[in-house]
């Protein structure tokens, strides 16, 4: 039986994707733009989602997590163990790097050498390990509360990221091209069709700070969510 709690999860979820797709799409951010400017515009979209995350978790805190769609096996319930430090990688990385698809970057795409480190698997890092994270913790958990949850950020971060390419490639046009010929959306793509080439020097920070973050939400997790994952 469905308590309140989950259907607040899904309806907070639901108001998450469509306002980061709606704040994103090219007519609302420009009639905002135009009116509050850039940086109004920035902040405006980072309070939204900022409420709106806040009365997801709060909302996924309270649902009841025993309505089961299907029963997390000991192999699926372990696989965020292995998957979670590649996901923090490709997030750490991701910050740690200027990216021409960031806000205020767009002169990286003039730099002979635009994709680096992580940017080198995929041009959109930070949204692959959000996807990643939110897919392995749907798997291992198997409860109505979070695929409602996790699915939202996993939706969240899947058409968000291809809106970005998109919205790019008609802002940036030829400058934007020359950075997708040399990336892919996919994670390896563009290196498995010899198009770029993984510098794993490049990728030695992003993974110490990674597993450094693994580690510590490994040990809070117990306090900062209820549950041990290990």
């Amino acid at each position: 039986m469905l308590n309140a709690a989950i259907v607040a999860t899904g309806f907070t979820s639901a108001v998450f994707l469509i306002s980061h797709l709606g704040l994103s799409s090219a007519a609302v951010r420009g009639w905002l733009v135009q009116r509050i400017g850039e940086k109004g515009f920035q902040g405006l979209y980072a309070l939204i989602a900022l409420l709106t995350l806040g009365t997801m978790i709060a909302a996924y805190i309270q649902a009841s997590h025993f309505l089961y769609l299907w029963p997390p096996g000991p192999g699926v319930r372990h696989l965020p163990l292995l998957m979670m430090p590649v996901a923090l990688l490709l997030v750490v990385g991701g910050m740690m790097i200027p990216n021409p698809s960031a806000v205020g970057m767009e002169n990286q795409l003039d730099q002979p050498e635009p994709a680096r480190g992580v940017l080198r698997i995929t041009r959109h890092p930070v949204m692959w390990g959000v996807m990643l994270w939110a897919a392995v913790h749907i798997l291992a958990n198997g409860d109505l509360a979070s695929l409602l949850f996790f699915g939202g950020l996993l939706l969240t971060a899947l058409l968000g990221s291809l809106h970005l390419d998109r919205r790019m490639a008609a802002e940036q046009g030829e400058r934007w091209r020359r950075f997708t010929a040399v990336t892919s959306y996919v994670p390896f793509a563009a290196v498995l069709s010899g198009r770029q080439t993984v510098h794993w020097t490049e990728l030695r920070r992003p993974a110490v700070w990674g597993l450094g973050a693994f580690i510590g939400l490994l040990l809070l997790h117990p306090y900062l969510f209820g549950v041990r994952p290990y």
